[in-house]
């Protein structure tokens, strides 16, 4: 029986950040057992998961929603993961849900500031001279889970979106794989 802490990757995009605990795995840099990967859409995450020979899922968001949070719950149980990760998985999780399981995430922000899916956007709005990355604890709310790390970044005179956005992904990217280390050497967070 293996005492690695069992890890299940949500994700919805290409991956980034799955590859880089993926990576991480690989070279034994954190030392877990990744289950897998759940998407809620085709997405070329699940053939990065291939790649690195792990097991991939798409349950597919439904019409009545209810039956897409009763299909995640279920593989989910069935897989039985100590933590859940969520990498740019693009879908707010029941609250049945995170009452259940252990779920942290990555946002593009110093959380509590700039919740929501346009952070970069709206820290470039607000004119503040740094943002950054933060792994938090997902609770019932959007972005609102108890902080468990950071990572600032500053943004530069004449930032665009996406050029500030890049800069976060490899903050981001760098932050998980030091919060998993860590989770992987305590069992926990």
């Amino acid at each position: 029986m293996s005492s690695k802490k069992r890890v299940l990757l949500l994700a919805s995009g290409a991956g980034s950040l799955a590859q880089s605990i993926l990576d991480a795995q690989r070279s034994e840099k954190i030392d877990l057992q990744i289950l897998g990967v759940i998407s809620d859409k085709d997405a070329p995450v699940l053939a990065l998961a291939k790649e690195y020979g792990v097991d991939s899922y798409l349950i597919p968001m439904q019409t009545d929603r209810s039956e897409w949070d009763s299909a995640l719950f279920s593989k989910v149980a069935e897989l039985n993961p100590d933590l859940i990760v969520s990498v740019g998985f693009m879908r707010i999780l029941s609250a049945p849900f995170v009452a259940r399981f252990k779920v942290i995430n990555t946002h593009p922000a110093l959380l509590p500031k700039f919740p929501g899916a346009h952070a970069v956007r709206d820290a470039l709005a607000a004119g503040v001279s740094e943002t950054g990355t933060t792994v938090h604890w997902v609770d019932a709310g959007v972005d609102t889970g108890e902080v468990i790390d950071q990572v600032k970044v500053p943004i530069n005179p004449g930032d665009s979106e996406e050029v500030l956005h890049e800069r976060i992904k490899i903050a981001e990217r760098a932050l998980i794989v030091e919060v998993l280390h860590k989770y992987a050497q305590t069992g926990s967070l």
